[in-house]
């Protein structure tokens, strides 16, 4: 053992990998990563490493933490173009612990949030790195999910107007208001929702801190990770998310930038360029692409201010104690609202951004 202090009976753990095939005798697990959500544990086990997931201590929230829909997820996208771990056993509640677990391999790369590997680091490399994981994200989304045994996985039908009236809830009062300016960035994205296209697979989640990358070259992900999130519904939403959390140096860094710093260095491209090759790989048009990005950052925002909230009262994860962190999502999803232009509003000679005619980031395929 570590000294670590594991929620779960190890003694359980190792009867369940023995009984498996996947390890004999004792196992020394040990927590990594740096998620407030589902925890994530390296096991050795004789001479070999597995990776155990498993939802936070009760109590969870209903629907939330699902770990055998995570492992399902995993498995059907084993053989596609998007690189996944390989899930080797899942259990049910009650019969390792008391809560859904799986174990899966263990990738031999590196989760870079801060710096790269050693052997990518240089402007080149940055680069063909950002296009590796701007590309997967591209494959993602070109998935038939529906082959892939996935369709009843979600309702891609009102997906943005249904995240819109729902999660908003938790931060609000008994009669359903919200406060500023959580109410008012509400109703104007509620007012201004881009038609969707084309539902895709998504990961809900996809940006540095969830990828693991090989460390030599060619720059490539190994695989992708926490599918927590994943569901069926608008591909863009999910590229809004990975661009909004993507950190770059015109921009005061947010919650989320501040977990990619990565991304800082020199010869990471900008966000155009990220979408540009996305729209060139998909054959998507992203002229709302900035409306998006202000729907993930509103989402962030009040997952933010609910976490908050329970902090203050004794419970939740004291990371989320500061309220700066709301107000730097609230502000960055202020200004991606004042860059997005309307379909109707292009026309306007006087509008901030009258260039965004539909044209920008148009795919090349059609």
């Amino acid at each position: 053992m570590t000294g670590d202090i594991v929620p779960f009976d190890i003694a359980a753990l190792e009867r369940w990998l023995s009984a498996e095939g996947l390890g004999a005798g004792p196992v020394r697990p040990r927590r990594i990563g740096d998620g407030h959500s589902n925890l994530t544990y390296a096991v050795a086990t004789g001479d070999r490493t597995l990776v155990l997931r498993r939802p936070p201590p009760p109590p969870i929230p209903r629907g939330a933490h699902d770990m055998g829909r995570e492992a399902r997820i995993l498995r059907a996208l084993a053989g596609t173009a998007v690189p996944v771990p390989r899930v080797l056993a899942a259990t049910e509640a009650g019969e390792v612990m008391d809560v859904p677990c799986y174990v899966m391999e263990h990738l031999d790369g590196a989760v870079a949030t801060d710096t790269l590997p050693a052997g990518l680091d240089t402007p080149e490399d940055r680069r063909a790195v950002a296009h590796a994981f701007i590309d997967v994200l591209a494959a993602l989304h070109t998935v038939d999910w529906r082959g892939c045994g996935l369709a009843d996985l979600g309702r891609p039908e009102g997906f943005l107007d249904r995240q819109l009236d729902r999660l908003p809830r938790l931060i609000a009062d008994e009669d359903g208001a919200l406060a500023a300016p959580f109410g008012e960035l509400r109703d104007e994205l509620r007012g201004t929702v881009p038609t969707s296209g084309e539902p895709a697979l998504l990961h809900g989640d996809f940006r540095f801190g969830n990828v693991m990358l090989a460390t030599d070259r060619p720059a490539r992900l190994l695989g992708v990770l926490d599918w927590e999130l994943a569901g069926i519904g608008d591909p863009l939403a999910d590229l809004g998310y990975t661009l909004a959390t993507y950190a770059v140096r015109t921009e005061p860094p947010h919650a989320l930038t501040a977990m990619s710093a990565v991304t800082l260095g020199d010869g990471f491209p900008d966000r155009d360029e990220l979408a540009a090759r996305y729209a060139a790989a998909t054959g998507r048009e992203l002229s709302r692409l900035s409306w998006y990005q202000a729907f993930q950052l509103f989402k962030l925002a009040v997952l933010f201010e609910y976490n908050r909230r329970r902090t203050g009262r004794g419970g939740g994860d004291p990371y989320y104690g500061d309220p700066a962190l709301v107000d730097g999502l609230l502000g960055a999803c202020r200004g991606a609202l004042d860059r997005d232009v309307p379909a109707e509003l292009t026309t306007c000679p006087n509008h901030r951004e009258p260039h965004r005619d539909g044209s920008k980031y148009q795919g090349s395929r059609q």
